[in-house]
C-alpha cells in the first residue's frame, strides 16, 4: 500500500499564474505547467531568502521533499526562461494557511510585513 500524500501548507495563491513572452503566436502550443507548491517554494527560498530546512517547516514536510520540489520548479522556470516557453501555475497537492491568515499571508511572509508596516507608518502619522 502506497503511502498517502501529504498536503503541503502554502501561504498565499500568486496574483498571477499566467507568464511568458510577450510575443507569443500560439498560446495553446507549449505551456509550462508549474504546480502552487513549486511555485510556494521559489517564492519562500529565492524571494524571501530562506533556507531550505526554513522552507519545509513553513510547508510542513520534510527537507528532502522541499529541495525535490524547488529543483523541478527550478528546472521549469529555467526552460520557460531560456526557451520563450509560457509558464502557468496551477494545480498541486496544498492546502492554504488559517483562514485569517490568507490574505495577508503568514509568520515570514513578505505581504504580511508590509501591512504592518503601512499600518506603522499610518500610526506614525496620527501621532504627528
Amino acid at each position: 500500500m502506497p503511502r498517502p500524500v501529504k498536503r503541503k501548507k502554502v501561504c498565499c495563491l500568486p496574483e498571477t499564474n499566467l507568464f511568458g513572452p510577450l510575443n507569443a503566436k500560439n498560446m495553446d502550443a507549449d505551456i509550462i505547467m508549474m504546480s502552487v507548491e513549486e511555485y510556494e517554494t521559489i517564492r519562500l527560498i529565492d524571494l524571501e531568502g530562506m533556507l531550505q530546512e526554513e522552507c519545509a517547516e513553513s510547508m510542513k514536510v520534510a527537507r528532502t521533499t522541499v529541495q525535490r520540489i524547488y529543483n523541478d520548479a527550478r528546472k521549469k522556470l529555467a526552460n520557460a526562461l531560456v526557451n520563450g516557453i509560457i509558464l502557468k501555475i496551477e494545480g498541486g497537492n496544498y492546502k492554504l494557511c488559517e483562514e485569517g491568515q490568507q490574505v495577508y499571508g503568514c509568520g515570514r511572509c513578505r505581504k504580511k510585513r508590509i501591512k504592518e508596516a503601512l499600518e506603522q507608518s499610518k500610526k506614525q502619522k496620527n501621532i504627528e
